[in-house]
């Protein structure tokens, strides 16, 4: 049986043969990240020198217009966030219970990996797909019609195996030796989960959360299956506040009310042949980045918070 036994010489050349290969591999990681970066500052400095004339205090407090110059988003941003609020209380509190029951309660049985496959797949399910579900749920089985509740609720399905599997992670990576430590002690399995698994938990869900909001407040397929309104010049009426004659709306009228999006605004801007328009939809373009990247940024301070403040 024969040996090779390598020399000094010969193992330096090996080291520095493998550093060699980090080095370039580094090197090339670095140039491509260089090029993506480069890409996405030119677009946007595009998208900013083109909208920045548009970005004043009348362009979020007009409604959409026929003129170009006095087109503003006020209905599109509010609409935003109405839908988002119905989507986070449609979505968040459902897929959360659903993560902390098939990870701490539910049997493993095949029943239990039927679904988990299922809501893997569905996290990947193109967008267009809620939008022609909740058309025929939401807006012609359960007649909400047009409306911010139907918008919110679609979102909140497109959303839900998003939230859904960031719990599960979430849980996932809390030691065991959390749990049997609390049950030790006598907790049940509920306390545990209420004081122990969730708080430590709840820094990986919020990202979850946060970062499926952020795609849900970007979509358009699913909006416009459902029958937004390109074109509106209105808000959802505020509660108690006098609608028509002796008559006050009612403290959740406004989920019923028609709506637009900053998308929708986007997509009928770009789609009209007014060059004036390229513009306004540049300027909504910008905001609707910065109001994405705001909520990835509140995700990210918000898990430094919580994870600062945990102590196992």
């Amino acid at each position: 049986m024969q040996h090779s036994t390598l020399t000094a010489e010969q193992v330096r050349a090996l080291i520095a043969k493998g550093k060699l290969k980090d080095t370039l591999f580094q090197a090339l990681g670095i140039f491509f990240l260089g090029i993506g970066l480069i890409v996405i500052f030119l677009l946007v400095g595009d998208m900013v020198m083109r909208g920045a004339e548009r970005l004043n205090l009348d362009f979020f407090m007009n409604f959409a217009s026929r003129r170009a110059a006095n087109a503003g988003i006020l209905s599109a941003w509010v609409g935003s966030l109405l839908v988002m609020t119905v989507t986070a209380f449609a979505a968040v509190p459902l897929g959360v219970a659903a993560g902390v029951y098939l990870e701490e309660y539910a049997k493993r049985n095949w029943v239990t990996e039927i679904i988990e496959i299922n809501i893997t797949n569905l996290a990947a399910v193109p967008s267009i797909v809620y939008g022609l579900l909740s058309l025929g749920i939401f807006v012609y089985a359960f007649g909400f019609g047009q409306s911010i509740l139907t918008a919110g609720l679609t979102l909140a399905l497109l959303i839900l195996p998003i939230v859904i599997v960031s719990t599960r992670e979430a849980i996932r990576a809390i030691p065991a030796m959390i749990r049997e430590g609390s049950m030790a002690v006598g907790a049940t399995r509920w306390q545990t989960c209420r004081y122990h698994i969730i708080p430590y938990a709840m820094p990986g869900i919020l990202t979850g959360v946060i970062i499926g909001l952020a795609r849900a407040i970007g979509e358009t397929a699913p909006i416009i299956t459902i029958g937004a309104l390109t074109f509106i010049a209105f808000l959802p009426p505020a509660p108690f506040t006098e609608v028509s004659a002796g008559v006050n709306a009612g403290l959740f009228d406004w989920l019923m009310s028609p709506f637009t999006v900053m998308p929708i605004q986007i997509f009928n801007w770009t789609s009209r042949p007014d060059p004036a328009f390229e513009i306004n939809a540049a300027a909504a373009g910008f905001v609707l980045m910065v109001m994405v990247l705001s909520m990835n940024a509140i995700a990210i301070w918000l898990r430094y918070k919580m994870r600062k403040n945990i102590k196992w």
